[in-house]
């Protein structure tokens, strides 16, 4: 069995609510407890927007109640209004996940059967606590970017076998590869957008954060290797010009780290084509489709380079911007 952070921050995060609630003697003061538990998110950013959710919905739900208690009495009828009118007004401000806490509240102050001062700050005072000890615990994230690293390196592992395997039925026609790099690889790319996205909304200042753009480059350089396959696996017949491109892929594959260098092999991508180009003209049709295909092939590995030529720019633009 394992526990994981938030389920300690959690834990530790209930207790402190009530043992705090508890000694300012307020009344149910094991709902700051649950508070807590509601408002400690997944990231920074989650936990303070829950939080502000939760306060308003609280603020809201209470005048709410106090109309409608004086309207209908402390009957279930007051309820089941309340419930009527406040679960249409959580959804058109966008504030639904405060709806659990503004009950809690509410059936606080139907079980007292009063709505005075003191119990409306003793509901205000168990909203506190809970939404700060909550927000306190969340201050706390762990270092994702060893986990980042490790699946950066996964990544261009994977990328690096998929361009060798296109290397090897380039050169002979046909291959036992079974493409397991390739389902690999859409979940790496799914797991660590999740956690770079995850990142940034954890940091206060916001900024632009390196890892995220660079999961969603391979995201799109991964698009690129799925178009390329099915060309790939459709030539059957070996010609000089498909051997060219598998050179230049086995060079590419060996090249695959953070670092931008997309600019020298769209040059070597440029001569190369001019190269085919100046080559016989094909003599059969299969030659032509082959060939054809080759050039379709060519065009993806340069929106594929591209793509990763973009990032670099941009990258150099912000710099010179700040300085």
């Amino acid at each position: 069995m394992k526990i994981g952070y938030r389920t300690i921050k959690t834990a530790i995060g209930t207790a402190v609510s009530i043992f705090l609630a508890q000694q300012l003697g307020l009344e149910f003061y094991a709902s700051a407890g649950i508070i807590t538990i509601l408002c400690i998110q997944v990231t920074r950013k989650q936990s303070f927007q829950t939080a502000l959710n939760r306060i308003f919905a609280c603020l809201l739900g209470i005048l709410l109640g106090i109309v409608c208690f004086l309207a209908l009495g402390y009957q279930p009828v007051a309820v089941l209004l309340w419930i009527l009118v406040f679960i249409p007004l959580t959804v058109r401000y966008r504030i639904t996940d405060g709806f659990v806490t503004s009950a809690v509240v509410l059936f606080h102050l139907y079980s007292l059967q009063r709505v005075d001062l003191a119990s409306v700050l003793n509901e205000l005072a168990l909203l506190s606590i809970g939404v700060g000890v909550a927000l306190l615990a969340n201050l706390y994230m762990p270092n994702v970017e060893k986990e980042l690293k490790q699946l950066q390196r996964q990544l261009e592992h994977n990328f690096s076998v998929i361009f060798k395997e296109f290397c090897f039925y380039l050169r002979n026609g046909e291959s036992d590869w079974d493409g397991k790099e390739m389902i690999e690889t859409a979940g790496l790319l799914e797991k660590a957008l999740d956690l770079a996205s995850r990142d940034v909304e954890n940091r206060f200042v916001r900024q632009e954060n390196s890892y995220y753009q660079y999961f969603v480059m391979r995201e799109k350089q991964f698009e690129q290797l799925e178009r390329m396959l099915p060309i790939v696996s459709s030539l059957h017949l070996q010609v000089p010009q498909g051997h060219q491109i598998a050179d230049f892929l086995e060079n590419l594959s060996n090249s695959i780290h953070p670092g931008n260098t997309a600019h020298i092999f769209l040059d070597e991508l440029r001569k190369m084509r001019e190269a085919i180009q100046r080559t016989a003209l094909p003599q059969t049709r299969e030659e032509f489709e082959i060939r054809a295909s080759l050039f379709f092939l060519l065009r993806e590995i340069e929106e594929y380079l591209y793509i990763k030529h973009r990032l670099g720019k941009n990258q150099e633009g912000k710099v010179a911007a700040l300085g």
